[in-house]
């Protein structure tokens, strides 16, 4: 019965004053212990429904957006797979390995696949998570005009990061341009060694990197797709014979066209367009030929070199001078024989006769 006071006392009672005048803890009475009891399970068996439903709307919308983003995933996945197969089977045909690159397309689905589906998975999940703040009647207005203030305060002071962000995601969805491209970028010309969200790297013609802020790019040109374009113009003089130069050019033509490695770099024949402009003292000849992408250089290097050997067996001169040693060492110099004018030709003249000797004096003889 000692242990009773005890009880009573936390169960709720309070202390009461004594006769005396000091503070001393009231013992309960056994009615106010029942009735303490009596309220907390009547408070329990009143909220657990609620208890049981929130946990059932919170489970229920874990599970929904977990199976919406396993679903969402899946699908991108397999987007991307077919994306995959497509360029493998572009790669069977012809020109499936000069038009579309594996390692590209593979890279290139990589990405726009990483980005969807982090995309997916942050509003799913946004989403989830606020729907379960609500389940606790929690007021989210406040909660999103906050958000929504930091995200324009965010946007103004990283709108260019925005831009760049955006505009990257848009160059690998559209496929502007891929890794081993060269591109002319307008800030930056080079081949593309990464493709960034935010930065693309290029490597320039003397072995620089440039990076280059996708958001800065106002125009590409994409020198790696589809097909090239060689043209070469053969500057002769007005008096050379035509239908000789051309003969000589579609000798050379036909050669070429004909060697390794040539005719694989080549697309179609080299064709000589005929003359592309005519002046007094020369000619300009256009010579063109389709290449694969980013051969262009090259094949043109190579018709000016043939071109030249070309011309300096058929004695075909160019502007500028003659084509061979021995065409030079046959042309007289029209110089040679004319002397350059001189005051000293003329005997009259002062600078003449300021040149002649002075005669020497006789002495008078002596008078006797």
């Amino acid at each position: 019965m000692s242990s009773l006071p005890v009880v009573l006392l936390a169960a709720g009672a309070s202390p009461t004053p004594s006769p005396s005048g000091s503070t001393e803890p009231a013992v309960p009475s056994l009615q106010d212990a029942q009735q303490s009891a009596t309220n907390a399970a009547s408070w329990v068996e009143q909220n657990w429904s609620t208890w049981l439903a929130m946990g059932l709307q919170i489970l229920l919308i874990v599970v929904i957006a977990v199976a919406l983003r396993a679903v969402v995933r899946r699908a991108i996945t397999k987007l991307i797979e077919r994306m995959a197969r497509t360029a493998q089977a572009v790669d069977g045909t012809a020109l499936g390995g000069l038009l579309v690159n594996a390692e590209r397309r593979r890279q290139r689905s990589a990405a726009i696949g990483s980005v969807l589906r982090s995309v997916a998975s942050f509003l799913i999940m946004g989403t989830a998570a606020l729907m379960v703040l609500s389940t606790f009647k929690i007021n989210l207005a406040p909660l999103l005009a906050s958000a929504g203030v930091a995200g324009v305060a965010i946007g103004f002071g990283a709108r260019n990061l925005v831009t760049d962000f955006l505009s990257g995601v848009f160059m690998i969805l559209e496929d502007q341009y891929g890794v081993g491209d060269v591109i002319d970028a307008g800030v930056a010309t080079g081949e593309v060694i990464e493709v960034g969200l935010r930065v693309t790297k290029l490597r320039g013609s003397d072995g620089e990197i440039w990076y280059v802020r996708n958001g800065e790019v106002k125009r590409i040109g994409n020198l790696s797709q589809g097909w090239a374009t060689a043209g070469v113009d053969v500057t002769v003089r007005s008096g050379e014979d035509l239908d000789k130069v051309k003969e000589t050019l579609d000798v050379v033509a036909e050669h070429m066209s004909k060697e390794e490695p040539w005719s694989e770099l080549l697309w179609g024949p080299i064709e000589i367009l005929g003359l592309d402009s005519v002046l007094i003292d020369s000619m300009v000849v256009r010579v063109s030929a389709k290449t694969m992408p980013g051969k262009a250089v090259s094949v043109e290097r190579e018709l000016r070199w043939r071109i030249k050997r070309a011309f300096d067996e058929a004695r075909i001169r160019i502007v500028g001078g003659a084509t061979s040693v021995e065409d030079a060492e046959d042309t007289p110099d029209p110089t040679a024989s004319v002397a350059a004018p001189s005051a000293f030709s003329n005997a009259d003249s002062a600078q003449a006769k300021a040149t002649a000797p002075i005669a020497p004096q006789q002495s008078a003889p002596p008078e006797k």
